[in-house]
């Protein structure tokens, strides 16, 4: 063990790894709940999603530290599920099994771009503004979305949004989530978004707001009414729409996996001239765990930044990932516990994620018009159309417009022109 993860090069035992691990699985377990939720308003078997859930980031953690050997804990990833769900589905009204084939999609366009080196050339092409915009504008509509379902904002004819009715059991059941959420995350608590769900559960219980459910532990539900679909609607993805579809999905989980691995790395100290060490190793992982858990039934699987959580617990190597998928291998029996995640249990984790990732705004230079101005329709433009893939259409369309009327053309990137003429298109063709 020590020869193959190198522990004593990384200066680390087999017992840190195990509480690295332990502290990333708390600081992400809020998904096991979270996700099946979220894409069970698709219409999708929520038992067998959150089997999904769980073997997706079983296969996704295990794959990063053996092929990788990166303390990187992965699962479907929060923002990929609100445009699964919200979006695609919702909106443009795509079954959901097309949909999973979008992701399956992308999940191999992901592996073929990394194993033939052309992945670097991708990321370098799109400007770190609009990247951080892009993060950020999940975020506000992670937020946004989580306070919707709560009732914590209502629709009005008047003024749009309004604030709802605080006197409702639920709604100020989600409040107090948030409150004692926010209190765990200043206390820097281990998996303070996890506790906070699990203490708003609580609480509803007590005062009758959520049902008690009869039993804790079962056996594994069935995955068969998700599994396979992917492949077998694999035919249905050749239109227009599913094209956009199929780039937001990758592109999304392209600046996830990138964001979260240079952060853990730079945390680690492996971070050298510049270079991340097996970059390719941990982006073919990623996009390995993105293929399965689209077959298994959930949206794109990605590395989650949480993992920072366990590096700073004193987690080095894959051993770290290993152990955290052991962990979601060992929640597979915890199923009936889905009974009591109500919109109001997974607004706290919902508006946390949205606040951690709006951070993502103060990489953004709004000192420079021509840069601030795409970056600035990318995030209101999620939030206002209530689509991730319209903001990114609007901000990756103003971009290069932004930048030729500066002089500045020759910092555009051929694939920019490509992608802004692909949105046009988009808009005036699909939408």
């Amino acid at each position: 063990m020590n020869r193959f993860f190198k522990l004593r090069e990384n200066k680390t035992s087999v017992r840190t790894e195990i509480l690295a691990g332990l502290t990333t699985f708390l600081s992400m377990a809020y998904v096991l709940f979270v996700n099946p939720t979220m894409l069970a308003t698709t219409g999708m078997d929520l038992h067998a999603v959150f089997v999904a859930t769980v073997l997706a980031a079983v296969v996704g953690s295990v794959v990063m530290g053996l092929v990788a050997n990166y303390p990187i804990g992965l699962a479907p990833g929060m923002g990929l599920n609100a445009f699964f769900a919200y979006t695609v589905c919702a909106q443009w009204g795509i079954p959901w099994q097309t949909a999973l084939s979008g992701v399956l999609v992308s999940g191999l366009v992901f592996i073929c771009l990394t194993l033939s080196g052309i992945r670097e050339k991708v990321i370098n092409a799109i400007p770190a503004e609009l990247k951080y915009a892009v993060g950020a504008g999940i975020g506000f509509f992670i937020a946004f979305l989580g306070l919707k379902n709560a009732g914590i904002i209502v629709g009005n004819k008047s003024t749009i949004v309004a604030l709802g009715n605080l006197h409702s059991g639920p709604v100020l059941l989600a409040v107090f989530g948030i409150v004692i959420t926010v209190i765990y995350m200043t206390l820097n608590l281990r998996g303070a978004i996890f506790l906070g769900m699990i203490t708003t559960a609580i609480i509803g219980m007590i005062f009758g707001l959520i049902a008690v459910p009869h039993q804790i532990v079962s056996g594994i539900p069935s995955i068969s009414p998700t599994f396979g679909q992917a492949i077998i609607h694999l035919s249905d993805i050749f239109t227009p729409q599913m094209l956009i579809v199929i780039l937001t999905f990758f592109f999304i989980d392209f600046f996830d996996t990138a964001g979260t691995l240079v952060a853990v790395a730079n945390q680690a100290g492996f971070v050298k001239d510049n270079k991340v060490p097996r970059a390719g190793r941990s982006l073919f992982s990623d996009s390995v765990a993105t293929v399965v858990g689209s077959i298994f039934g959930t949206s794109t699987t990605t590395s989650y930044v949480e993992s920072t959580a366990g590096v700073a617990a004193g987690g080095r190597t894959g051993l770290t990932a290993i152990v955290v998928g052991i962990c979601f291998a060992l929640s597979l029996f915890f199923s009936p516990l889905l009974g009591v995640v109500t919109s109001a249990v997974t607004t706290p984790a919902l508006v946390i994620v949205g606040i951690l990732m709006i951070g993502n705004v103060a990489h953004i230079d709004w000192s420079k018009f021509e840069t601030a101005v795409p970056a600035f329709f990318i995030v209101l433009m999620m939030v206002l159309t209530f689509s991730i893939a319209t903001g990114i259409a609007i901000g990756f369309i103003f971009y290069p417009i932004t930048m030729v009327l500066k002089g500045r053309y020759k910092e555009v990137h051929p694939l920019m022109y490509i992608m802004m003429l692909l949105f046009i298109l988009y808009f005036v063709f699909v939408v």
